[in-house]
């Protein structure tokens, strides 16, 4: 399995459409880092995916996205399984090229089928709390998978201060070169 291979785990005929949770993630908890085993282990499936916004990497020594306000389609709650049906509300997100500097970020999306099981644990890990003082917010935002655009929840960072940002043309050499990977935890 090569990480830019989609995935297909924990495939269940009984999935309902509304237990279904998307999730982009573009740090920590993609394949081969050290978040991703312990929090998307009950993934049904992972597969590449963008979204549009700014990388930056913190002075604290982890990654953080930045998303421009228009491309919120919703914010999270406290509640998984309500968001899990929004989500499904939204049906075919437009995906296109914002105004302003933004580059295409490229991460996975991790599909989930027990909201209820899987958010919560991430939203910790995030620092996300709903109506409460969070380190990052979980918003929905439109992704690509290939030439399918699909509606997404993601962890970003309103104005990220001390850090790096990762640009386009340094995404790759950024995320080989740090010690965020399994091997190194």
């Amino acid at each position: 399995m090569n990480i830019g291979d989609t995935v297909k785990l924990n495939t269940n005929q009984e999935d309902s459409p509304e237990t279904i949770l998307r999730l982009f993630v573009h740090g920590t908890l993609k394949r081969g880092y050290w978040n991703h085993q312990r929090f998307c282990a009950q993934a049904r499936s992972i597969e590449p995916a963008v979204v549009w916004g700014r990388l930056y990497h913190l002075h604290a020594g982890f990654p953080a996205l930045e998303v421009p306000e228009g491309l919120i389609l919703a914010r999270g709650t406290a509640d998984p399984m309500a968001d899990a049906r929004r989500q499904q509300e939204i049906d075919m997100p437009r995906f296109g090229r914002p105004t302003g500097d933004r580059d295409l970020i490229h991460g996975e999306l991790v599909t989930f089928t027990d909201p209820q099981r899987d958010l919560p644990p991430i939203d910790r890990l995030e620092g996300f709390r709903p109506g409460g003082h969070s380190m990052y917010q979980r918003v929905m935002v439109a992704a690509a998978r290939g030439s399918i655009a699909c509606a997404v929840w993601t962890y970003t960072m309103h104005a990220p201060q001390n850090g790096e940002r990762i640009t386009n043309d340094n995404q790759a050499v950024f995320w080989k070169s740090r010690l965020y990977s399994a091997q190194n935890a």
